[in-house]
């Protein structure tokens, strides 16, 4: 999608800090982190949001989650926990309508339930 900011940080139009690359996915660090490390995870195919991805291409969330996994023990993120979230439509505030996933870690996050 060309107006999309993820797509065009896939094409190299826009710097990123990549902490992770693989055929289908992206890992790079949030602009605005919200904990001590905070990355974001892509697949290199568009989908909007969690649900289309979910409906029309879940492997791409297989993919995702292999290169959260493959990042987060060679980074020993595994060691003390993180968290992984994503967002969906304004009222849980997705500002990238291309689908993505929050790494948090590095420091005790609040908790907000079990």
């Amino acid at each position: 999608m060309s107006d999309c900011l993820f797509c065009k940080i896939l094409a190299g139009e826009i710097p990123s800090s990549k902490v992770y690359e693989d055929e289908k996915v992206v890992g790079f660090k949030d602009i605005q982190p919200q904990a001590k490390e905070h990355y974001l995870f892509i697949h290199r195919e568009h989908t909007a949001n969690v649900n289309e991805i979910s409906e029309n291409s879940p492997e791409q969330l297989a993919d995702i989650f292999q290169g959260i996994s493959k990042f987060t023990k060679s980074n020993e993120l595994e060691k003390n926990g993180f968290r992984v979230v994503t967002n969906l439509g304004p009222h849980g505030c997705q500002t990238v309508f291309h689908t993505h996933f929050h790494v948090l870690g590095g420091e005790q996050l609040r908790g907000f339930g079990s």
